[in-house]
């Protein structure tokens, strides 16, 4: 059995999170992290009923991983928190999966280094969706062929970063394969700043937010006389769980960071 505790529960990722571990055979919710609520039960709050959602509520994550034996953290909450918690979760032991994006390269090889000296897996994936990194992976191929390329990422209008951490990781995936290029006329101009997106290494990243949407990405490949475009949409929020339920399964047999889903999919 693998104890689990989720940071951000009552969020629309948080509420999926608590969802499928608590339908997993083999994890078991131990607590959970939220800013509010704290010395409640989450049995105690709208929406969360029955056996399996009586656990505690802790506001603060010190206390909480002090306190309660797991094994594995499931972060769903902001940057900022989230990079927090990461870094606490390790110094005690418990293994982080964090579906939050907006750690720095700093940040990374901070918690490269802080894993080795531990000997425990953290997994931070920019994208749980496996649908998602497949169309990453595609992309990452195509690129081989096509070095023109404008990336449209399409999220909900309370998404807090730009671009989205699924679009850098695509952008660094197919720079791997692509020979830096500045794509467009050498005399291009913006005549309102910002109209040709972000610059990296030469292709192009486009956000959108708008209400009614969750997460969705197009890439879009130009050749002489052809385009390619692939594409992925997520509806709901279900279909992330699939990659954070191995995830949590993977990173108990981990001894290092991942960054990336698709680092740990056949």
């Amino acid at each position: 059995m693998i104890n689990v505790i989720i940071a951000g529960p009552r969020g629309k990722m948080g509420r999926a999170a608590v969802q499928m571990v608590q339908e997993a055979e083999r994890f078991q919710l131990v607590a959970v992290l939220d800013r509010k609520n704290g010395g409640k039960r989450l049995s105690d709050l709208e929406g969360f009923s029955g056996e399996k959602s009586d656990v505690p509520i802790y506001e603060d994550h010190e206390e909480c991983f002090k306190t309660v034996k797991a094994d594995v953290l499931i972060d769903l909450t902001t940057p900022e928190v989230g990079r927090i918690h990461t870094l606490a979760a390790l110094s005690h032991g418990i293994r982080p999966v964090v579906g939050t994006t907006g750690f720095s390269d700093e940040d990374l090889e901070d918690l490269r280094t802080m894993t080795r000296e531990k000997g425990i897996g953290c997994i931070i994936a920019p994208n749980f969706a496996i649908g998602a990194i497949l169309m990453m992976k595609f992309a990452q191929n195509a690129a081989k062929y096509f070095g023109d390329v404008e990336i449209l990422e399409m999220h909900h209008d309370q998404k807090l970063d730009a671009p989205s951490g699924t679009a850098i990781k695509t952008a660094q995936l197919i720079s791997e394969e692509r020979t830096e290029k500045k794509q467009g006329h050498l005399k291009e101009k913006e005549t309102i700043e910002g109209a040709r997106g972000a610059d990296f290494e030469g292709m192009r990243i486009h956000s959108i937010r708008l209400p009614g949407l969750i997460a969705h990405q197009e890439v879009i490949f130009g050749g002489e006389g052809q385009t390619l475009t692939l594409r992925h949409d997520s509806y709901d929020r279900k279909s992330f769980m699939s990659g954070v339920r191995v995830s949590v399964d993977t990173v108990m047999n981990l001894d290092h960071l991942v960054y990336g889903l698709e680092n740990i999919l056949d």
